[in-house]
């Protein structure tokens, strides 16, 4: 077979980044402690597929360590506007002692999240873990699996999972609501916070274009099962 020329572009350079954060909402995820005191902790591996969440986490920080025993969390997405909340517990950790992975990044131990964020913990409805009053989007979630990543990597294998969350029950602000529907978030309205490599960032206001995705009823996407605790 004749070899298959491609054109070059000199534009491209291959890079070796360090991370790959290119931009994910920024979630606050509420769990409880050994001793029912709440933990609060921002992260930003986290994707949606229906009414399940995967979150990735570090297995030695304490939030996951709460999630794997109380089974269940709630993810708090926070508004672009809250960006000054989340910086002030970047880099706290409810572990004490800190993991060594964190110490060398500057982390320090803090067990009164919320206060020290400015924040307020409410009760969840459906679970036991803490909501955030101040978030406009407020997702509880129960465990569903725990996944191995990296495993077959030498320094990583055994220090990273992902977590598969079912959300039972979603909280929404009214003024994100879309007019006239009782279970519809508006993109106009909704500004979340987001990270792209360590930095925060919010979306420009508006569409860049028409999508035909959502030409398709949203409703058709809903799981038969959405509604159950």
């Amino acid at each position: 077979m004749p070899s298959v020329s491609f054109p070059q572009h000199d534009g491209l350079a291959v890079i070796e980044p360090s991370i790959l954060y290119f931009g994910t909402p920024v979630a606050l995820i509420g769990t409880r402690n050994e001793d029912g005191t709440p933990n609060l902790a921002p992260m930003s591996s986290v994707w949606w597929l229906g009414w399940r969440a995967v979150l990735g986490l570090a297995i030695a920080s304490k939030t996951p360590q709460n999630m794997i025993r109380t089974g269940e969390c709630v993810i708090n997405l926070p508004s672009d506007d809250m960006a000054d909340a989340v910086d002030r517990i970047a880099r706290t950790t409810g572990s004490n002692p800190v993991p060594p992975g964190k110490v060398s990044r500057g982390y320090r131990y803090e067990k009164q999240k919320f206060e020290t964020a400015g924040l307020t913990a409410i009760n969840g409805e459906a679970v036991a873990a803490p909501r955030v009053l101040e978030c406009p989007v407020q997702l509880e979630a129960r465990l569903e699996s725990v996944h191995e990543m990296a495993a077959l990597d030498p320094v990583w294998a055994g220090r990273v999972r992902a977590f598969e969350m079912r959300i039972v029950r979603v909280h929404a602000d009214r003024s994100i609501l879309m007019d006239g529907e009782a279970n519809r978030i508006d993109p106009d309205k909704w500004r979340p916070l987001i990270m792209s490599f360590q930095q925060f960032y919010g979306l420009a206001p508006g569409k860049l274009h028409h999508s035909k995705l959502g030409e398709i009823p949203e409703q058709s996407y809903r799981p038969p099962n959405a509604r159950m605790g």
